[in-house]
């Protein structure tokens, strides 16, 4: 209010005007954070611990690799994607409905001695096929090895259309331990 106060004055030039005008906006735009509708958001990826057991010992409310529903397709479909393409580097899975907590996601357990034969883009193109699959059905996943590390993630904010997703694979540094990036 100050700044425009200044510029109504008669005795200020155009010139004067004009560059408190520019220096405005500049401020302006410089200070005010970009609304959320202009950069929807996409959360972190589940942070809940890998539940193997339940591999052997599933729950009503998760599906595994091994549970088929004899009436329905059974959501997430994953098995033509493993039946496909994946049958030695996909062992399983754990899909969880969505709860008040988090959105529905698949747990994806991989064959460590092949996806350590990966390269990246191999890793990036399985994680994306995989993640797109799961996308269709309202899911997020997450890759594993069975000793639990986390290899990748495909995460996406399902209240925009289209989602917005992100994948984050696990990098070696230089002594040898893997993290997301």
């Amino acid at each position: 209010m100050h700044i425009l106060r200044l510029c109504d004055r008669p005795w200020r030039s155009q010139r004067q005007r004009s560059l408190s005008l520019l220096l405005t906006i500049s401020l302006t735009t410089l200070l005010v954070p970009p609304s959320l509708a202009q950069t929807p958001a996409i959360p972190s990826p589940s942070n809940a611990p890998l539940e193997l057991d339940l591999l052997t010992k599933p729950k009503d409310y998760v599906i595994t690799a091994n549970t088929i529903n004899p009436e329905r397709l059974t959501v997430p479909s994953l098995w033509w994607a493993k039946q496909n393409s994946e049958t030695k580097l996909l062992d399983n899975w754990i899909a969880y409905p969505a709860s008040e907590k988090e959105p529905a996601r698949v747990d994806l357990i991989v064959n460590q001695q092949i996806w350590s034969l990966l390269d990246y883009v191999d890793r990036y193109d399985f994680v994306n096929r995989l993640g797109s699959t799961a996308r269709n059905f309202g899911y997020n996943i997450r890759v594993f090895n069975y000793q639990k590390e986390p290899l990748a993630t495909y995460t996406c904010n399902f209240n925009t259309s289209p989602a917005l997703c992100s994948i984050q694979t696990a990098v070696k540094n230089k002594i040898g331990l893997e993290r997301l990036l």
